[in-house]
């Protein structure tokens, strides 16, 4: 199963994907004339204001559930797994994708608020619904819907569960093991594992609005926790930051892993975390209540900057500025080796050490614990990606219990990867994440050559700006967007009004 999940995605992750990545990234950001930088007060305002309705949630609620997506695993595992196989260059490859994914993110986020629906009562977008009603491809929709379903209802929540259940693991020892049918299990693994499975089926039965309400106080609770901890550790080492910026500046140009192992764990670790071009953040953008596609286009954008240039930075700093990695090479071999050779580069391990040398007394429990949640509520997301794209597909293929089975099969998927090891469920992960950003970043270029209606929504949401109106709108046919019905609805109730 692992040579397989390998040699995939030793084609899914050449190096065409990690420079269409950086490259669309650079696009947009050129097209938008930075919007990342030109509208960053714009974001900061944005994430307090809005509410939510019946029909869909507020800005700030659809920023927590698509960073319970982005922060997560990636987060802490990814990190360490990023400086693990790329060295520290690794870093700030990951700044980099970071910079110019926030501009993906907008255009991917505002397509997604444009082209959205209401369907069962809930506001619904994404990639499936801007492909067929923007390109006019169903059938690329139908693909990339039934993809988005099998990446974030299989693959990628299998890395999530390992994550909680290895960290646990390392913080207080396997306590024996059983044999099953899926190999040797851990007691450790078998109960942490049962306990998420049994809260993640308890909430996701509530729907929506219940995903909303959670992720919304845990994200930022443990966000600001997890950053107060590292710039602990960091002033308490602080005569070590100097060099510590130093080594990933200089790493990142003659990397000790090679170009090529800098550049693509950066870019690749970096697109798990941030999620920019995979598509996944707009599911969670499109159910917002706003007044302007754009508006949560550039909260999506600051998502970017929390996840990676906050969370990941916090990660790779404690990492490095403590010591606690290793470095390997292609060949199976060490470059770099602080730490014994057993230690997993894939798993939380580098980051639970790190926390442990600089406090001895919280270190692997803390990771352990903002781990749960992290992942947990990343899982959460996943879910919810997955469940609006059973309900675009149901408005064309009726199956009986739809929603059930995808329910059961997440859970499913939980219990699976917690129990698995980490090299195979991030490998897993790596094909979900793979195969939507391929998709995606094609679909959403695509667009250039047909209006690309998110630089039309931009340039309409400037003019509003500057013109200090006191509630914008936005009118699509104005604008020469065509099949933004939702918008379009909208627009005329209100002259009607």
């Amino acid at each position: 199963m692992q040579e397989l999940v390998n040699q995939i995605n030793s084609y899914v992750w050449s190096e065409h994907l990690v420079y269409l990545c950086l490259g669309a990234g650079l696009l947009f950001s050129i097209l938008t004339r930075f919007v990342q930088i030109r509208h960053f007060r714009q974001m900061i305002r944005l994430v307090a204001s809005g509410k939510e309705s019946d029909h869909g949630i507020s800005s700030f609620q659809a920023l927590a559930v698509s960073l319970s997506g982005r922060v997560g695993t990636g987060n802490i595992a990814g990190v360490a797994a990023a400086i693990g196989f790329g060295g520290p260059g690794a870093v700030f490859w990951m700044w980099v994708v970071a910079f110019f994914g926030a501009a993906t993110a907008y255009v991917e986020s505002t397509l997604g608020q444009i082209y959205k629906e209401e369907l069962d009562g809930q506001y619904r977008g994404g990639p499936a619904f801007y492909i067929e009603k923007a390109m006019g491809y169903q059938w690329y929709a139908w693909f990339f819907a039934l993809a988005t379903i099998l990446a974030t209802g299989l693959l990628l929540p299998t890395v999530q569960a390992n994550a909680i259940s290895s960290s646990i693991e390392i913080a207080f020892g396997s306590n024996g093991s059983i044999e099953s049918f899926l190999g040797t299990i851990s007691y450790t693994k078998l109960f942490s594992t049962t306990f998420v499975v049994t809260v993640f089926g308890i909430i996701i039965f509530g729907g929506v609005k219940r995903i909303a309400r959670v992720t919304q106080v845990i994200v930022p609770f443990m966000a600001l926790t997890y950053i107060v901890i590292a710039l602990s550790i960091i002033v308490l080492n602080i005569e070590l930051l100097p060099r510590v910026i130093g080594l990933i500046m200089a790493d990142a140009f003659t990397p000790m892993a090679g170009v090529g192992a800098a550049i693509g764990w950066g870019v690749k670790r970096g697109v798990y975390s941030n999620e920019a071009g995979q598509g996944t953040g707009c599911h969670a953008a499109s159910a917002a209540e706003v007044n302007h596609p754009a508006e949560q286009g550039l909260v999506q954008a600051f998502s970017v900057y929390v996840d990676t240039l906050l969370v990941c930075s916090a990660t790779a700093f404690m990492i490095l500025i403590t010591g606690a990695y290793n470095v390997h090479g292609s060949d199976g071999g060490f470059i770099l080796q602080n730490l014994p050779a057993a230690t997993d580069a894939s798993s939380p391990a580098f980051t639970q050490i790190a926390v442990q040398s600089a406090m001895p007394t919280i270190g692997k429990p803390f990771i352990a614990l903002a781990l749960f949640f992290f992942a947990f509520t990343t899982v959460l997301a996943y879910y919810y990606i997955a469940e609006t794209n059973v309900a675009y597909l149901r408005r064309f293929f009726r199956i009986p219990a739809d929603m059930f089975i995808l329910k059961l099969m997440m859970i499913c998927a939980v219990f699976y990867g917690g129990v698995r090891t980490a090299e195979l469920a991030w490998g897993l992960g790596d094909m979900g994440v793979g195969l939507m950003a391929w998709l995606n970043i094609i679909a959403i270029l695509i667009l250039l050559l047909k209006g690309n209606a998110a630089l039309k929504a931009l340039h309409d949401y400037e003019a509003q700006l500057d013109a200090g109106v006191s509630k914008y709108s936005f009118d699509p046919e104005a604008l020469g967007i065509s099949n933004a019905d939702f918008w379009a609805r909208r627009k005329n109730m209100s002259h009607s009004d």
